[in-house]
């Protein structure tokens, strides 16, 4: 059993002309990994298979030619049996006579015909992206600027910004108050605008300690660099101003795809790579510190040992979980619950970085605000639809859950990064762990 990634990209729109598309695999892994929306990501499907329907005789009948019984039991076993038995494996493609062989070969021409079409699109949807791209740069460091206070905000501009506020206020049924004329912006910019922005994610906010706020405080500017397209990717690059944690002026996530697309013409994640940090002494911050005495058996003399521990914090995301080779054969060598558990927390960073990318640095100020969360889909059920259940209940719960185990087929949902508990949420606020 040969461990494969098991997610894609299928909503990224930027696709290289210089990465080749792999049809050599007729299994797409598609998990859903949504920036916009809750993601699930599931394992490869198989692709459906027509039954084995044909007797003997009936083989042979179809492999002497086309005659008028021939068409009629073909059209039989496409009208009637292999309708109703799609997804059992066949023999009914094999056994068609050469002359409807040679349909199936021109139709696979055909569909070349498409992938050079599509490579096409994928150019002019690319060369789109660059153009794109290098237009969101100067409205981004004018983001900078004015979080930092680097710039002052211009009238034009809180003037549009009130103009969203009035809209939003209107979409929600609420009666919007505008801001007290006569004051000025503020000189020092907006202070925590990055942490509140992340503390407001639903799932980023889980890996925020209370140790990690006071840092992140520091960061100025969260900022996504497309790779060069014969290493296509991204990187994530955040900047800190100089604090009292680590060296490092800017911290970076490098996420890599594959160079081949999947069968449906997506990227396939291949690793992340984060920067070394750089810490100060005694402030790293995904180490936590226990002091030890111990005694020399020999001399009875005492000694403190310092010995560190790995510890929970927003700063791990920069040591992401390396994915296992592609030969590594996990039936003996890797158990089977530690593979999945492994490829959870790489879906899970992936997740993180796609939202990031997609989401957090696009509409940072949705974030802040609380805005974004109003396009969360929590999944969540209402705490009213559920009651208590008493031991015997239980057992009986448990009891239905092992039947249902053994008749449905479960696909099993990689968690999307979100918090313990989301009731009563301000958005306006910051979320403390």
């Amino acid at each position: 059993m040969r461990w494969r990634p098991q997610w894609t990209l299928s909503w990224l729109p930027i696709m290289s002309s210089n990465v080749p598309i792999n049809q050599s695999s007729k299994t797409a892994p598609t998990p859903v990994n949504t920036p916009l929306a809750t993601g699930v990501l599931s394992g490869g499907l198989s692709r459906p298979t027509v039954p084995d329907v044909a007797e003997e005789g009936e083989v042979e009948e179809l492999s002497t030619g086309l005659g008028g019984a021939t068409t009629a039991l073909l059209s039989s076993l496409v009208q009637g049996k292999i309708a109703g038995l799609i997804g059992r494996s066949s023999g009914y493609i094999e056994a068609l006579p050469v002359p409807i062989k040679l349909n199936v070969e021109a139709l696979k021409g055909v569909d070349a015909s498409y992938l050079e079409v599509y490579k096409e699109y994928k150019k002019e949807l690319l060369a789109l992206e660059k153009k794109y791209e290098e237009k969101y740069k100067p409205v981004f460091e004018r983001r900078k600027a004015i979080v930092n206070g680097t710039a002052e905000a211009s009238e034009e501009e809180i003037k549009k910004g009130e103009e969203v506020s009035k809209k939003d206020a209107e979409e929600k049924e609420e009666e919007y108050e505008p801001l007290e004329k006569g004051e000025k912006p503020a000189k020092e910019g907006i202070p925590d605008f990055w942490l509140t922005a992340l503390r407001n994610h639903v799932g980023i906010s889980d890996l925020i300690t209370d140790r990690d706020a006071p840092c992140l405080s520091h960061l100025t500017d969260v900022r996504v660099v497309q790779l060069p397209l014969d290493k296509p990717g991204y990187r994530l690059e955040f900047e800190f101003s100089k604090n009292d944690w680590f060296e490092n002026d800017v911290l970076t996530k490098t996420y890599y795809y594959r160079e081949e697309l999947d069968y449906s013409g997506d990227f396939m994640y291949a690793k992340a790579e984060g920067s070394e940090i750089k810490w100060k002494d005694d402030k790293d911050l995904t180490k936590s510190f226990e002091i030890k005495k111990q005694r020399n058996k020999n001399t009875n003399r005492t000694r403190l040992v310092r010995k560190a521990h790995p510890a929970e914090s927003f700063f791990n995301f920069f040591s992401p979980p390396t994915p296992p080779a592609d030969d590594e054969e996990d039936d003996e060598d890797r158990d089977e619950e530690e593979l999945e558990e492994l490829e959870d927390r790489l879906a899970l960073d992936y997740q993180i970085g796609e939202d990031f990318k997609e989401r957090i640095i696009p509409r940072a100020i949705d974030f802040f605000t609380g805005k974004a969360l109003d396009y969360e889909d929590f999944d969540e059920d209402d705490e009213d639809d559920y009651e208590d259940l008493d031991e015997d209940d239980e057992d009986d719960d448990e009891d239905s859950e092992a039947d249902s185990d053994d008749d449905v087929p479960v696909r099993r949902r990689i968690p999307r990064a979100a918090p313990a508990a989301q009731q009563n949420v301000d958005p306006q606020e910051c979320k403390q762990q």
